[in-house]
């Protein structure tokens, strides 16, 4: 059985963190990972996670939760810390306040794997899916307005980003071996999904669709409040993987 990696970056975040947690410890999966890196929080965000770790020892569901709490150099700094933490066989990022939208999210992910395995194709570089958007009581407000494409390639990006990273499934020597650049503030994670790609198509390695949402996403991000910021990092993440075409791409994030 696979073992999937979730990622969750934290700093102030007791407000939105609990949902999150929930989501994961509700999941009927049992071979999971869930590794909190949190950046030095002084609200209850830590309480919150020491809390969490111990319903899940409790619950006895087989998900082994890491937390770490200590200054970083912003958020994709946290990620690549908990990149080098990962030890499953997938990787997924699941910010502080998204969540998995069924308690089933992770063996769904787990079974598109296995059958993709079972179909004599190689083991999937990225298993992807599609994104809902909620508020903070985990109401649905909208589909996100990019869906994930039935075939997804690295140049699949340069009409925007088609998958959110909460949505993206990274095997887990890809995700390692790409750590995110640090030089971007809020684009990072575009970069990263686009390096990890372009990877997997040299290796000949499959991008699979799970025909599912498998994220909710919470509005109102980072990025979303730095739109402006945003948008120009992205330009300079589509010139760099893209070339010139950058200028007709759609820079779209997550909202």
């Amino acid at each position: 059985m696979i073992t999937i990696t979730y990622i969750t970056i934290t700093y102030q975040a007791e407000t939105t963190l609990g949902p999150t947690l929930d989501s994961v410890l509700g999941q009927d999966y049992e071979h999971i990972e869930h590794i909190i890196v949190d950046g030095a929080s002084t609200d209850g965000t830590l309480n919150l996670a020491t809390d969490y770790a111990h319903r899940s020892d409790a619950k006895a569901c087989g998900h082994r939760v890491l937390i770490t709490s200590e200054p970083d150099q912003g958020i994709y700094d946290a990620m690549n810390k908990g990149l080098r933490s990962a030890t499953g066989d997938y990787v997924c990022f699941l910010n502080a306040g998204d969540r998995l939208p069924t308690t089933h999210t992770a063996s769904d992910i787990a079974r598109v794997v296995e059958q993709a395995v079972d179909a004599a194709m190689q083991q999937p570089a990225v298993v992807y899916g599609d994104t809902d958007i909620v508020d903070q009581q985990g109401r649905f407000l909208a589909h996100r307005h990019l869906s994930a494409p039935e075939r997804l390639g690295w140049r699949s990006f340069c009409q925007g980003m088609l998958v959110c990273h909460q949505a993206f499934y990274a095997r887990s020597d890809y995700a390692v071996q790409t750590p995110f650049d640090t030089n971007f503030r809020f684009s990072a994670d575009v970069d990263w999904c686009i390096r990890i790609m372009r990877q997997a198509h040299h290796d000949r390695a499959p991008l699979v669709n799970a025909h599912a949402v498998v994220a909710h996403y919470l509005g109102e991000g980072t990025t979303t409040r730095n739109h402006k910021a945003s948008l120009r990092e992205r330009f300079a993440v589509m010139r760099r993987h893209y070339g010139q075409i950058a200028r007709g791409a759609r820079l779209c994030g997550c909202a």
